[in-house]
Parts: structure tokens; C-alpha cells; sequence
């Protein structure tokens, strides 16, 4: 597997799949090791996936210091990998958290983005957090699924700080609640660090007003990628990163949960991949 040294000297590890043009994949979670994407739904068909381990999760190694899993300065990570890539631009896909991540780097290195995707990606990065009155409205959609009953209370009490977070209302996170969701949600807690989670949103890691107005010079065309059956971001909170970029499109897609490309992958792949070859 491929390794580079960040700009403190932390070793940092990507994995490869796929053939043709890269497209560096910036995982969310956050701080969730990049086997989580697979191959992005068949995307590894039509490019050469670079899936970032993110330092402190899977196969890179941990920092001497913890601070340096603050959103923000993760940018300089993101830097380190176009370089050691001997890549002028590059084209950029980022999931949930990862989102923010991928604002952020925009912002500092405009320059360095070909094109840019954003998967159901809440802007945090821009000051707009999924509430949980966004959470629940897109949760009672899902009324008729035969979990609902026992995952609704529970989803709301943890949204209310009154409860923790019980494995019952992880079918919210996925358009389809069947076996590959299920094994997809199951790796989920061995994949992610949980300590460096914490720091990832902690204070300092945002500017909004700073980020929304060095987007506005962006030139790189953005995909805004939301999905239907998604609370966190819904459609019309991912709708509104749309309006901060110059060159940006939407999509939504129908019947998508926060992880699209397991819920519909020929609809993703066909969306993203014709994005991306512009």
C-alpha cells in the first residue's frame, strides 16, 4: 500500500483502486478509515480511486499530536498527498464529514481543485449544522419501514442528549436497510477512531465567514450530492452549499440514505462518474 510522510513527519497510507484518471476520496465518519467506501459503488470502473486513510485510522499511523485531527489542520494532509501525487490539480470526492474537510481545502488551495464532489456532506465547514429538527422531519419519513416504531424514540432521545447512541436507529442512516447495509454498518466501529472524532469538530476547526468567501472565487465546477432519504445533511440544507460556489450543481438522489452508493449503486456511479468526466 502506498505511504507518504504528512509535513510533521506522520506516515500516512492511501489504497488504490481501479484504473484511469485518480480521484482522491477524502473519507467522513468522522475520522473513519476509507475501507468503509469499497469501490464507491462500481466508481473504480471509471477512475482510479485514491482512498485517504486519514491520520490516526487505518493504516496510517497515529500523530504525536492529537491536536492535529482538528478539521482544519487535516488541510495540510490533503496538500501533502497532491504533492507526493506529482499532480498540479486534482479532481477531489468527499463524503459527510470529509465535506468540510474538502470546503476547507478548497478555500486555502482554490488553484488545486479540478472538480469537486460532495456526498451527502453536511456544512459544517460553512456554519450549518444538520439540526435535529431536520433529523427527525427526514426520519418520519420512513414511517412505513417495519423498524420504525422501535428506532424512533430512541433516535429521538439521542438527538435530545437524553439517551446514547443505541444500533437500532442506524437503518435512518441508509436509503435500504437490507444485508449489505447491515454488514456496511457493522464495520463501522471497528473503522473509526472515536478519540480523534472528538477532536475533528473541536473549536478552532471552523471559519465560516472566512470559508464562504474564498469559495465564492472558486472556479473548479462542484457537485452537491445529497440523498432523499437523508437527515444529516437533507436535501434542502445540502442544497444551500450550492449557492456559496460559482460553478455548482445539484442532485438528489431518490430514495438515497446517507451512504448512496450502497443504496442505488448504478445511479451513483452513472451521476458521479459522468461529473467527474465532465
Amino acid at each position: 500500500m502506498p505511504i507518504f510522510d504528512a509535513y510533521d513527519g506522520t506516515r500516512l497510507t492511501y489504497h488504490l483502486r481501479g484504473e484511469g484518471e485518480p480521484l482522491v476520496v477524502l473519507p467522513g465518519g468522522p475520522m473513519r478509515a476509507s475501507a468503509y467506501f469499497g469501490d464507491l459503488g462500481g466508481l473504480a470502473a471509471r477512475r482510479r480511486l485514491v482512498l485517504l486513510d486519514l491520520r490516526g485510522t487505518g493504516d496510517s499511523a497515529t500523530p504525536a499530536d492529537p491536536g492535529t485531527y482538528r478539521c482544519d489542520r487535516l488541510v495540510d494532509d490533503v496538500e501533502a498527498l497532491r504533492t507526493h501525487l506529482g499532480r498540479e490539480r486534482m479532481d477531489i470526492l468527499a463524503h459527510s464529514a470529509g465535506g468540510s474537510l474538502a470546503l476547507r481545502y478548497a478555500a486555502r488551495y482554490p488553484e488545486r481543485v479540478s472538480r469537486l464532489a460532495l456526498i451527502t456532506a453536511i456544512p459544517w465547514a460553512l456554519g450549518m449544522p444538520a439540526t435535529p429538527e431536520q433529523r427527525l422531519a427526514a426520519a418520519r419519513l420512513r414511517k412505513d419501514e417495519p423498524w420504525f416504531e422501535d428506532a424512533f424514540p430512541a433516535f429521538r432521545a439521542w438527538l435530545a442528549g437524553e439517551g446514547e447512541y443505541d444500533p437500532v436507529i442506524t437503518p435512518f442512516f441508509y436509503g435500504r436497510w437490507d444485508a449489505v447495509a447491515q454488514a456496511h454498518a457493522a464495520a463501522d466501529e471497528e473503522q473509526t477512531n472515536e478519540s480523534a472524532a472528538d477532536v475533528y469538530h473541536s473549536e478552532g476547526a471552523y471559519d465560516p465567514p472566512a470559508t464562504g468567501a474564498a469559495l465564492a472565487g472558486l472556479t473548479a465546477p462542484v457537485l452537491v450530492y445529497a440523498g432523499e432519504a437523508d437527515g444529516g445533511p437533507t436535501p434542502e440544507l445540502a442544497r444551500r452549499v450550492a449557492d456559496f460556489v460559482p460553478n455548482a450543481e445539484f442532485f438528489v438522489q431518490p430514495g438515497g440514505g446517507h451512504y448512496p452508493w450502497l443504496d442505488d449503486p448504478e445511479r451513483f456511479t452513472a451521476r458521479v462518474g459522468d461529473f467527474f468526466e465532465g
